[in-house]
């Protein structure tokens, strides 16, 4: 059986149960990324979504997680897969009502700031940094991360010519000598490090505490009034990750995810080889939806007020966690 067949299997009784709240919704819009490779994109392009949930599927692609969320506010996506958990606090943050609905990827590797290398600034003499350029997507996983690394060298991020560029963009400047460094992810990072040098690895930035992972997030109403629909679609996505993780459709799951993302599947393996992505028994632990992730995102709003990006955090982000959909998944 192919991999094709298999996910379709595993879903295909989903279709049959398909609730009144399913079909009342004809279509929905899902946000993600390009360059940024993942399962779900093969259960996207072999339709897995679309006869799961009964309804057709749109996607669109989006450079960074606050466009994401601003597309959430106009009511033209529904769901968003793989939103930095940053500008998901920034939204939420600002009254935006949105909620969390499953871990979609960690990936401390695939989130960084490079410094130009002709600089020959490391982590041992990162105070040079002072009153160089830098480019940061405004909000994001990335700009979180930067902030973090700042304060730990130690550097005052207000002597610092800091100009918001997606990372595609950010890369291109680095490249162009037009910043000292630039911060992002996926194959906007994959290119600065043509041209500079990360200060701190993956490890060595969790050793800090900067987890770096991604969420799925949806409108809290859409959720209250499509609560089968939901509990499908982290389904769907729940079995492709499965089936990447079980590994021996791995081949045949690559090729098509890598083309998806529009990257060559060389590439593609190698960005999705640093990325881990957690089963649903996982996700509602301790360690994310069950408690870290509302206290982490404590955190990272604390640091967003400190650093003047946002004006205040909220009391808890316990409420801006919406289990349900997953735990309706285990039964699926």
């Amino acid at each position: 059986m192919t991999g094709h067949k298999a996910l379709k299997g595993a879903v295909a009784g989903l279709a049959m149960l398909a609730g009144s709240q399913a079909m009342a919704q004809e279509e929905i819009t899902v946000a993600y990324f390009l360059e940024w490779p993942m399962p779900f994109e093969y259960a996207k392009v072999t339709g897995a979504y679309d006869e799961a949930l009964g309804v057709k599927v749109n996607w669109r692609a989006f450079d960074t997680g606050t466009a994401m969320s601003a597309a959430m506010a106009s009511g033209d996506v529904q769901f968003a897969i793989s939103q930095g958990v940053p500008p998901f606090v920034v939204a939420t943050s600002a009254g935006q009502d949105l909620q969390i609905i499953d871990v979609a990827v960690s990936y401390s590797d695939n989130d960084n700031c490079v410094v130009r290398t002709d600089l020959e600034i490391t982590k041992d003499n990162a105070s040079e940094l002072a009153g160089k350029r830098v480019a940061v997507p405004i909000g994001t996983a990335a700009h979180y991360g930067f902030l973090k690394q700042m304060a730990h060298f130690g550097v005052d991020v207000s002597t610092l010519q800091i100009v918001d560029m997606a990372p595609p963009d950010g890369a291109a400047a680095i490249a162009q000598g037009a910043v000292d460094m630039a911060c992002g992810f996926g194959g906007g990072l994959g290119r600065m490090k043509e041209h500079g040098d990360v200060l701190l690895t993956g490890a060595e930035k969790e050793e800090l505490g900067i987890l770096v992972f991604d969420v799925t997030t949806s409108p809290a109403a859409f959720l209250a009034e499509n609560p089968e629909l939901a509990a499908k679609f982290v389904k769907v996505t729940a079995d492709a990750n499965a089936m990447w993780n079980e590994g021996s459709k791995k081949a045949e799951m690559i090729e098509v995810i890598a083309k998806d993302a529009g990257m060559d599947v060389e590439t593609a393996t190698r960005d999705i080889g640093t990325f881990v992505f957690p089963s649903i028994d996982e996700q509602l632990s301790a360690k994310w939806l069950g408690g870290g992730s509302q206290e982490f995102m404590k955190g990272v709003a604390e640091v967003f007020v400190t650093a003047g990006s946002i004006p205040a955090a909220l009391d808890s982000y316990e409420g801006v966690v919406n289990t349900a959909p997953l735990e309706a998944a285990k039964g699926m």
